[in-house]
């Protein structure tokens, strides 16, 4: 009798074991453009991408028993290969999960991927309102904000009587921020007003015609005059300075970027904007970490715009995964990801139901006076998710 108890127990023991060992890797696939002008924001989705796994698997790497397998594809920031790349990942690869992409055109292309495997989608770091609006589907889900929410937290920096000319990159990202400052402006109700649109090429350099064209359009206007500026990459706002659109009373209103970008302007004192993040002002356990470790593992450095980003798509992924059960059925994912909030760098954001656009907070900012390369902003205030009337904009 003891043998055959003995022998039971060692089968149990290895059928446990068999079960746990073929436990199938969570394999996640990210499309990012790494080559291309966008590089920089998709170095830094990358780096806050492992840091996010890391974190939110307390240093386990693996969810709900199953080991985790990443892939980064490059998308050249190019439409076509962006496709291709979401293709083969949940073709060829198995992909249980697709993280992407940098550019907005790219991450458009994607889209029709998702429904056509039937398989989860999550959309980090790409803006354009059209992603989760009339070109969204219910497999998309967004941890990235949208350009509505740029444009609700710039209109909180934008009061009263004000004409405004906007300069913005002509693709998605571009108009779409243009059309979402106008709702936005119109939303909360402000006096300010689009009054000309000027869109250029993602790769200019050269913006004298485009500058004339906007002093033009403001220079005879009464009360506060700004040029809007909707950019992706290199900015233009040293070289519009350049051209002293203060000898018309002309503003600049830039937005945020990643930090580079933004000690190109620490000698503006007093410029404001609105911001997705900045590595200074959310506080929470989950950005202490952030900053503490990036700085140790990058000699200093403080981690950026995207970097926050990747963490936080990282961690929505996990936490939906674990209260799924371990499962990356779409459907289960899907009813778990619906109105499901989570930690994030940010604090929390949650996946609204609609159309799975992650409601988060933004900052309102203010350049520093004496500003240094790394100690630019100070907050002038939180603007809660709940303040941002955000509209649903898909034809679910």
């Amino acid at each position: 009798m003891r043998k055959i108890l003995a022998v039971a127990a060692a089968l149990s023991i290895g059928l446990a074991f068999g079960a746990s060992a073929q436990q199938k890797p969570l394999k996640v696939v990210v499309v990012y453009g790494k080559t291309g002008p966008l590089e920089a924001y998709a170095r830094q989705t990358e780096a806050g991408f492992n840091l996010g796994l890391e974190y939110a698997t307390k240093g386990k790497m693996e969810v709900a028993g199953r080991k985790l397998e990443v892939v980064f594809k490059d998308d050249q920031t190019k439409p076509d290969l962006a496709k291709a790349a979401a293709e083969q990942a949940f073709g060829d690869d198995k992909a249980d999960i697709v993280v992407g992409t940098t550019s907005s055109a790219a991450a458009l292309a994607m889209l029709p991927v998702a429904e056509e495997f039937k398989k989860v989608m999550i959309i980090e770091p790409a803006v354009a309102d059209s992603i989760t609006g009339d070109k969204w589907n219910r497999y998309i889900f967004r941890t990235a904000r949208n350009s509505s929410q740029d444009g609700l937290a710039g209109a909180v920096t934008l009061s009263g009587d004000i004409s405004i000319a906007t300069l913005a990159q002509d693709y998605a990202f571009g108009r779409d921020g243009v059309a979402s400052m106008k709702d936005a402006l119109a939303a909360v109700g402000s006096k300010a007003k689009v009054v000309f649109e000027e869109y250029a090429p993602q790769q200019t350099t050269d913006f004298t015609a485009s500058a004339q064209r906007l002093f033009d359009a403001l220079k005879d206007k009464p009360g506060r005059k700004i040029i809007a500026i909707i950019w992706a990459g290199p900015h233009p706002l040293p070289k519009l300075m350049d051209l002293k659109p203060e000898r018309f009373g002309i503003e600049l209103a830039p937005g945020g970027n990643i930090l580079p970008v933004m000690a190109g302007w620490k000698s503006f004192a007093g410029l404001e904007g609105a911001i997705y993040y900045y590595y200074a002002f959310p506080k929470n356990p989950a950005n202490d970490w952030l900053v503490a470790e990036y700085k140790k593992r990058n000699n200093g450095a403080l981690p950026d715009f995207f970097t926050a980003g990747g963490m936080s798509a990282a961690m929505a992924l996990v936490q939906a995964v674990e209260k799924a059960g371990g499962s990356t059925d779409a459907e289960k994912l899907i009813a778990t990801m619906e109105g499901m909030e989570f930690d994030t760098p940010k604090g929390k954001m949650q996946f609204r139901k609609e159309d799975h656009q992650a409601l988060q907070p933004m900052y309102h900012w203010r350049m520093k006076k004496n500003a240094t390369d790394t100690d630019l902003l100070e907050l002038v205030r939180e603007i809660p998710a709940s303040e941002m009337k955000l509209p649903i904009r898909n034809k679910r």
